[in-house]
């Protein structure tokens, strides 16, 4: 009986071995990898560090971020030497000094007011002129037949005087001043006129033409004109008394705190 040959054991790891022994380097080289992406740059920590113990949240509680130096950080606290952003601020004086010019402009409206009334009442033009405030500013109303001939634009001599006082106001307070023209809703079609938009832009002009050339000292940048031809009336457009009061210019001293004024 013949003996089988015994197979020659294989020298070295068995092959499982091998595979294993590659995957438990793939996974280690991943770990690796993690971990030197996870670096903490301890520049940038301590900056949100820091702003994290500054937030309100933190005004009661302990802070999750420990501060190298605890006691110089509860001396501060203490202190008051660190403000909460959500604190209310204190007064800064450039903002008391704002609230102050505000005031002072708004008290010289009034002021403004009351001489323009005072001089209505003296010359009997109470009728045809109008002075009222609204958050606007202060508002003077003028009829067509004080300003202007019908269909025209060029001041009357009549109006003159009232204009010179207004001028005269204005070089002392330095508010803008918007001067508005108005129609009614009956139409012109002239060569110079072809609608109420012209007639009424032309208007507004006039009266801040006069103002400016005929006052020193008054800047044209503080002066707008606008045309509203016949689409803002304040009366019917059904009798010859509503045409006329519809027929006006409107000098508007604006308020500084209303939101339409020029910056």
């Amino acid at each position: 009986m013949k003996l089988r040959p015994r197979k020659k054991s294989q020298k070295g790891a068995p092959k499982w071995m091998t595979t294993y022994a590659d995957m438990i380097t793939l996974v280690l080289v991943f770990f690796i990898l993690l971990f030197s992406m996870s670096q903490i740059n301890l520049v940038k920590f301590e900056a949100i560090a820091e702003s994290f113990r500054n937030r309100m949240i933190f005004d009661f509680y302990p802070s999750a971020v420990e501060s190298d130096y605890p006691t110089e950080q509860t001396k501060i606290q203490e202190n008051g030497e660190k403000n909460n952003e959500f604190e209310t601020p204190t007064d800064n004086p450039d903002n008391i000094a704002t609230n102050e010019e505000l005031k002072e402009k708004e008290e010289d409206l009034e002021k403004l007011k009351e001489e323009i009334d005072n001089y209505l009442e003296e010359n009997e033009l109470s009728d045809i002129i109008s002075a009222t405030q609204s958050d606007r500013g202060v508002v003077l109303v003028l009829e067509e037949q004080l300003l202007f001939e019908t269909s025209r634009a060029e001041i009357l001599d009549g109006a003159k005087p009232f204009l010179s006082k207004v001028g005269t106001l204005l070089e002392n307070i330095p508010n803008f001043v918007k001067v508005e023209g108005h129609t009614d809703n009956r139409q012109i079609s002239t060569y110079r006129y072809p609608s109420n938009w012209e007639l009424s832009g032309a208007r507004a002009s006039s009266v801040i033409r006069y103002l400016t050339d005929n006052t020193d000292g008054l800047d044209p940048k503080r002066f707008t004109a606008v045309a509203y031809g016949e689409t803002r009336p304040v009366a019917p457009n059904d009798s010859e008394e509503n045409w006329s009061k519809n027929r006006r210019v409107e000098i508007v001293i604006l308020d500084p705190e209303y939101e339409g004024t020029p910056s």
